[in-house]
């Protein structure tokens, strides 16, 4: 507030010299105390309205490129210059409180459209063609961290998911749970000590898995050290399930887990090899060759399922998980809602670890629970504010902070929509929506 102050100063210095020119002009030359009373408050009340003035053009140019949204305070300081000068001068008064009042109008507005949620126009950033191979080690693990987390330095941030969506489901730090996932916190390590040590894992003779899937496709064998494991963990994760987070109901033989060089998610193997590489380099391994790490997953992905590399396909890469043309069901895959939540209607929707949406039925008893903490007044409220602020109402006896709280800028408004029409018809016991 100071240097606004100083600036409103230095502009309006000329202003105010001048009305304290007029103060010490009406302190000599009027001889009527009272007038002389009168015309020195109207002029110190013109000289705070001057400075309030200066002060909202100062606040005004330097927030109007600015992202802290306090362009609507300069017009609520005009609207209070202007009917302070009203009061002391009635024969404008009438015009000015218009005038005031207009101002104030705008504030509301420009404050409503700052309080919804902005999205950045202009053109799409230019696509960037990364050629993974010529990469150092450190330059490919923070482009396997931007993948994984969406930036460099993200990956100890709570709710920060890039375009791998891995921290949906899995936890990277000691000491951390998942739920959904095992903590792949010192998963080189143990890849090689512990997986590939598991009888359970069939090294070297995949007919005798006891999984949903012997191997990765036919012929493509097992992994044989720590690289190849992690390759074909994403490859293939059925072909090996962790003790303890298969789906539901499959005794650990199926894993909730996407190939992630599939759709939805669709890595290309340079992007695979830039995430395998962070998970060495965070650990202060020394990490394998991009050959090393490509070679392990052309073992597992035959030729004609390999994704195009990021430079072969259209368009530039998104950041949103879906942008809303998909249909509803795809949108939910994408997200990884079908991972955590039974939905009826939706193919492969038969998770466990959140409730199950039938929000038709759910949604108006948990509005008028004593328990709930947010605004919604109607079942497609309260679906938007729990996709978006989760924590506002969770759902018994599911802790809460299971569900990230990304979804509202990971997924378009479309997509949003789409998710709430459907969930808002869909009861308990009645048949599900058709999917469009």
């Amino acid at each position: 507030m100071g240097d606004l102050i100083n600036q409103a100063l230095e502009m309006g210095w000329p202003a105010l010299a001048l009305l304290a020119g007029l103060l010490v002009y009406f302190q000599f030359s009027i001889s009527d105390p009272v007038a002389k009373k009168r015309a020195t408050l109207k002029t110190i009340v013109g000289m705070a309205a001057t400075l309030l003035l200066f002060i909202a053009i100062v606040n005004y140019t330097t927030s109007f490129y600015g992202e802290n949204r306090l362009m609507p305070v300069s017009l609520v300081m005009i609207t209070a210059a202007a009917f302070m000068v009203a009061v002391y001068f009635p024969n404008f008064g009438a015009l000015l409180k218009i005038g005031g009042l207009m101002f104030f109008v705008a504030a509301f507005l420009s404050g409503y459209g700052n309080w919804l949620p902005q999205v950045e126009g202009g053109f799409p950033p230019k696509e960037e063609k990364l050629e993974y191979s010529g990469m150092t080690a450190q330059q490919l693990a923070d482009e396997g961290e931007k993948i994984i987390f969406g930036g460099v330095g993200k990956n100890k941030e709570q709710g920060a998911i890039g375009k791998g969506q891995c921290p949906l489901c899995h936890a990277f730090h000691a000491g951390m749970l998942g739920e959904r996932a095992p903590n792949l916190n010192g998963l080189p390590e143990r890849a090689g000590k512990e997986r590939l040590d598991d009888p359970k894992y069939s090294k070297g003779k995949p007919a005798g898995r006891d999984y949903a899937q012997k191997e990765a496709f036919p012929g493509s064998g097992t992994a044989e050290n720590a690289i190849e494991y992690i390759a074909e963990s994403h490859a293939c994760p059925n072909c090996y399930v962790v003790a303890g987070f298969g789906v539901k109901g499959t005794n650990d033989k199926e894993s909730p887990m996407p190939s992630i060089h599939k759709p939805p998610i669709s890595l290309s193997i340079d992007e695979l090899v830039a995430v395998d590489t962070w998970l060495f380099v965070r650990e202060g391994r020394d990490a394998p060759s991009f050959e090393e790490i490509s070679k392990a997953y052309e073992k597992f992905i035959p030729e004609a399922d390999r994704p195009k590399k990021q430079e072969e396909k259209s368009g530039p890469p998104s950041a949103l998980m879906a942008d809303g043309t998909e249909p509803v069901d795809q949108i939910l895959a994408k997200a990884q809602c079908v991972s955590c939540h039974t939905i009826p209607g939706i193919p492969g929707a038969n998770g466990t670890i959140g409730p199950k949406l039938v929000e038709g039925t759910n949604a108006p008893s948990r509005i008028k629970d004593k328990d709930y903490k947010g605004t919604a007044k109607s079942t497609s409220d309260y679906i938007m504010e729990s996709i978006v602020s989760p924590s506002a109402y969770v759902v018994k006896p599911f802790p809460d902070n299971t569900m990230p709280k990304v979804f509202g800028q990971k997924l378009s408004a479309g997509a949003l929509k789409k998710i709430v029409d459907y969930l808002s018809q869909v009861y308990e016991g009645k048949e599900p929506p058709k999917i469009s």
